[in-house]
């Protein structure tokens, strides 16, 4: 068979192939390579080195006959030739840097920020925001669905996209989703997003530097642009009329537009009137707080995604009583996981109390914002002990006061020694007594058992832990 490069297929090939790969390994492994010819419904790829040959075939064999079966479906295997001759071959092979320029992010040193385009840079997308973990209620279904439309269809029918809401209520989580998301299916497409401060800074900067028309050819070739919290655009005039010409060339060229703000357009009422017209001409969605039923839904899903198992009376009661924001929401997860981590500490409803509290007298110093008091500090009684004990594992107060020795009976027991003799300053002897008479001895055997035990059981170390805190001793 005669080697009758077909560069178009290849082309075609490559293309459904770059996305899945990173940038380095594509162009190494892909470059000098190209298809030959075709046996029947085999496709001849040629490798330009011996060395690509195992590395094709362990790794790229499969993406490579899923491609081209998605471009013919006529075409079954692939066989691969090494032929020497193609490399550095422009005549037989692609330029690789010419059909896939360079356009990936790349970060900028001690900042959260990356190099989009020469002379762009963009806020970092946090990849943990997505579209599908952004959890759906009645107060935000419209804003989530017209994003999902928008990473679908960039540039079509909702644009701008403008959303509004109050402080922490998920709009930088949807605007930083539906990025990622079109990143995900056009990973070539210049997603820059910004924040007006930045947008400002950045006009003052081309001014200062006489570089405006620079500034306006890079804004103008972004594929989507979004702006976080608009709203500071106001008084600004110089800025706005760049926003505007910057708005009106990029609407009329099919490229997105994404806008979030804390108030609706029409309360932008010391911006230029023609501005606010444009950010109406698309969709305008609000997210307002979630209800209940959504708040128990957002803090469920954060702590499987933290690894933290929360009780149902503890999620109910945290989604009863945060009525902020989701922002305050996922502080005082944050905070118990932090607990949990460092502590050991189970999160139990005392305890997230105890957190929403000292997060409300952080932020204000207004407890009642959250809805509760906080109980007076009182000495620590033993029987509360016994009934802390009592209540975590569920055995009853008598059993652990008498004589039988089951292990269901008998590690409660020990801990409720071990808090005693430790925390409420019981002698051994007192606490034999208590104990149906037992001796000193094996109340202090008792104590040193689970002493031990906590440094090498880490389940064991949770508990006690949490006891401690459920009967209000710090750790």
């Amino acid at each position: 068979m005669t080697p009758a490069p077909d560069l178009d297929l290849w082309l075609k090939v490559l293309t459904l192939i770059e996305p899945q790969m990173a940038r380095g390994q594509f162009i190494t492994w892909f470059k000098d390579t190209t298809i030959l010819g075709r046996e029947g419904n085999n496709v001849v790829i040629g490798l330009p080195l011996p060395m690509f040959l195992n590395w094709h075939l362990e790794h790229y064999r499969t993406m490579t006959i899923a491609a081209l079966k998605e471009v013919d479906p006529t075409i079954d295997q692939v066989v691969y030739q090494v032929d020497g001759g193609l490399k550095d071959d422009t005549t037989r092979t692609l330029r690789l840097l010419e059909h896939f320029p360079d356009k990936k992010r790349r970060k900028l040193p001690g900042r959260a920020e990356v190099r989009i385009a020469e002379g762009l840079t963009s806020k970092l997308l946090n990849p943990r925001y997505s579209l599908e973990n952004y959890v759906v209620g009645p107060v935000n279904r419209l804003a989530h669905a017209a994003c999902s439309a928008v990473a679908g269809d960039p540039g079509g029918k909702y644009n701008p996209l403008f959303i509004y809401g109050g402080v922490g209520l998920g709009k930088t989580h949807l605007l930083q989703a539906t990025g990622n998301a079109i990143l995900r299916t056009m990973p070539h497409a210049v997603v820059l997003y910004t924040t007006s401060e930045d947008f400002t800074n950045q006009v003052i900067e081309a001014i200062q530097h006489s570089k405006m028309e620079q500034f306006r050819r890079r804004y103008r070739e972004v594929d989507v642009l979004i702006i976080d919290d608009i709203q500071f655009l106001a008084n600004k005039e110089r800025t706005q009329e760049e926003l505007f010409h910057t708005f009106n060339t990029l609407t009329e060229e099919r490229k997105q537009i994404i806008i979030s703000s804390d108030r609706p357009p029409k309360e932008l009422t010391i911006m230029q009137d023609r501005l606010v017209s444009r950010f109406e001409r698309g969709m305008v969605a609000d997210v307002t707080m979630p209800d209940y039923e959504t708040r128990y839904a957002i803090l469920a899903e954060k702590a499987q995604e933290y690894g933290l198992l929360l009780d149902e009376k503890v999620l109910r009661y945290v989604a009863e009583h945060a009525t902020k924001s989701i922002r305050q929401l996922e502080g005082i997860l944050m905070q118990a996981v932090a607990q949990y981590e460092l502590e050991q500490c189970v999160p139990t409803v005392s305890s997230m109390t105890e957190i929403m509290n000292k997060l409300c007298d952080s932020m204000d110093g207004k407890q009642e914002d959250v809805g509760f008091e906080k109980e007076p500090e009182k000495a620590i009684a033993f029987q509360d002990v016994l009934e802390t004990v009592s209540k975590y594992f569920s055995v009853s107060v008598p059993d652990m006061l008498g004589e039988s020795r089951v292990r269901e009976i008998l590690i409660p027991r020990q801990i409720a020694m071990y808090i005693g003799k430790k925390h409420v300053r019981m002698s051994y002897v007192r606490l034999g007594a208590t104990f149906s008479n037992r001796d000193h001895t094996t109340v202090m055997n008792a104590v040193e058992k689970i002493e031990t035990k906590m440094k090498e059981d880490g389940q064991l170390l949770r508990e006690v832990r949490t006891i401690e805190k459920e009967v209000g001793i710090s750790a």
